[in-house]
C-alpha cells in the first residue's frame, strides 16, 4: 500500500522529455545554474560511465577529460536544474558500469560506434550455408 502511495506521489515529479540514452554514449547535459539573481546554462559534455536508480531517484554520471585531469558529474535525471540531456553519439559497450575508463588516458578512451559496431559485424560474417570459393590450385591438389 505505501509503495503505491509513494509512486503516485512522485509521479508528478517526473520529466515527460527524458531522451533515451544507454551507457557507452557521449551526451551534451545542459545544467541551469543560477548566480545570484542571474540564470545561465552550461554544457558538460562527456560519456556516461554510469545509470542506476528509479523513478525519481534515477541519476547518471558522466565523464571526461579537462586539462589531463578526469572530472566526473553525477546528475539527477529529473532534476529541474537539467534543461536538457543531448545524445551526441551512441557508444558499444559490454558493460553496464563503465569504471574501467578512469584508469585510460587519450585514444585509449574512445569506444566503438554503435552504427560502426553493426556495419563491421554484418560484413564479416559469411552465412552458415556459403562455402569458400576453391581455387584453380585447390582443385588440382585434390586431383
Amino acid at each position: 500500500m505505501s509503495q503505491e502511495l509513494l509512486k503516485k506521489a512522485s509521479a508528478g515529479s517526473l520529466k515527460k522529455d527524458v531522451p533515451e540514452f544507454r551507457v557507452g554514449d557521449t551526451v551534451n547535459v545542459s545544467v541551469r545554474i543560477i548566480e545570484g539573481d542571474k540564470e545561465r546554462i552550461q554544457v558538460f559534455r562527456g560519456t556516461v560511465i554510469r545509470r542506476r536508480g528509479t523513478g525519481v531517484s534515477e541519476t547518471f554520471t558522466v565523464r571526461r577529460i579537462v586539462n589531463n585531469e578526469g572530472v566526473e558529474r553525477t546528475f539527477p535525471l529529473h532534476s529541474p536544474r537539467i534543461a536538457s540531456v543531448e545524445v551526441v553519439r551512441s557508444g558499444r559497450t559490454r558493460r553496464a558500469k563503465l569504471y574501467y575508463l578512469r584508469g585510460r588516458v587519450g585514444k585509449a578512451t574512445r569506444l566503438r560506434d554503435v552504427t560502426t559496431a553493426r556495419q563491421g559485424a554484418v560484413t564479416a560474417k559469411r552465412p552458415p550455408h556459403e562455402a569458400p570459393e576453391e581455387t584453380d590450385a585447390d582443385a588440382g591438389e585434390k586431383g
